[in-house]
């Protein structure tokens, strides 16, 4: 039998998911679906490498300083002409088939913070953001990362914004920033979100929280984003707005946050077989990187790692991590001292 091209609205009722209806069956409807998701990616796509296209301004700005990138494309946030012909399109794919999936980048939903990643090359991201109005309450932190970013708030759904300042010296930005010398968090005062206004921040030293307009009637709330963020030294920083104190540091480079996120997975699926990746990544030069790997790696093998803990407790460049690692040496049992060379198991913490 033919599945319906549509999930009956009742399916809402009764908590059945609406892929308990996908055509599994009907292999031409799926064909087709795919061929119009696939026409239609290849029109933006084509659209967007061709000369004045989205990829295009966003590589013709990926070697320009922050501020000069951000001034150049400007005009993409200024007139969403373009963006809401490409919502249009998207939505008229799911009008001619609900189980259509329009080549989107979606990131985050579900109740929570998300939106859509709309175009990207190198250190450039622009995106659409979406604050569910269940979600805008004041959040537990206020994050400042390296870079520069232009939002313009295309929804601002009666929502209040609170823009977080932090001093930043031109030598903790160059990487000699510790947490003991940091300055504290201030707070403006809360102001109304207004549709279409434009926000240029410099991210290092200015972050921003929503919240929503408390008693009453609110809606979502819809940012278009383009942030510039290169390589950095400098690491992300999550202070307690309410206190102004600095509550976590953590490196700011991509490629060091999905090393992270992989170490730590081998870290608790126990993959001692990995631990030469461990080794490696401790001698990072991202000090918050550093410091993570080697957490890391003590958690999963503290035998393997005590070598490169005892190194970095000697003569690690950044004072905050030779003291932590000093303070985790000082856990390890004592040992002779050919095996606190060696790393063997008698070392074991």
């Amino acid at each position: 039998m033919r599945h319906s091209r549509a999930a009956p609205a009742s399916l809402a009722m009764t908590g059945i998911s609406r892929h308990d209806h996908y055509p599994h069956t009907d292999g031409k409807r799926r064909r087709a679906i795919r061929r119009a998701a696939g026409t239609l990616a290849a029109g933006w796509r084509g659209a967007d490498e061709a000369p004045g296209g989205l990829l295009a301004a966003l590589e013709a700005a990926s070697d320009l300083a922050p501020d000069d990138a951000i001034d150049r494309l400007l005009p993409w946030l200024a007139d969403t002409g373009w963006l809401r012909a490409r919502i249009g399109a998207a939505l008229s794919l799911l009008a001619a088939d609900a189980f259509a999936r329009p080549p989107l980048r979606i990131v985050g939903g579900g109740g929570v913070p998300g939106g859509m990643i709309l175009a990207e090359r190198g250190a450039i991201r622009l995106s659409l953001q979406l604050l569910p109005f269940e979600t805008a309450a004041p959040p537990a932190t206020a994050l400042f990362v390296p870079g520069r970013a232009a939002i313009r708030v295309l929804v601002a759904g009666g929502a209040r914004l609170t823009l977080h300042h932090v001093a930043l010296t031109a030598i903790e930005e160059a990487g000699a920033f510790t947490a003991a010398g940091a300055a504290p968090c201030r707070n403006d005062p809360p102001r109304a979100l207004l549709d279409g206004a434009m926000l240029r921040i410099d991210t290092a030293r200015t972050s921003f929280t929503i919240a929503g307009p408390g008693p009453g009637p609110g809606r979502d709330v819809l940012l278009l984003e383009l942030v510039v963020q290169p390589p950095s030294p400098l690491p992300m920083r999550s202070y307690d707005p309410g206190s102004g104190r600095l509550i976590h540091v953590a490196a700011s480079r991509r490629d060091s946050s999905f090393r992270q996120m992989a170490l730590g997975l081998l870290r608790e699926m126990g993959r001692r077989d990995a631990a030469s990746l461990f080794a490696a990544a401790v001698g990072a030069a991202d000090f918050a990187s550093r410091w993570a790997a080697m957490r890391d790696f003590v958690a999963l093998d503290p035998a393997a790692a005590f070598p490169h803990l005892a190194r970095m407790a000697a003569g690690d460049p950044h004072p905050e991590v030779r003291r932590a690692a000093a303070s985790t040496l000082a856990l390890y049992p004592a040992c002779p001292a050919n095996a606190r060379d060696t790393g063997s198991a008698a070392c074991r913490a």
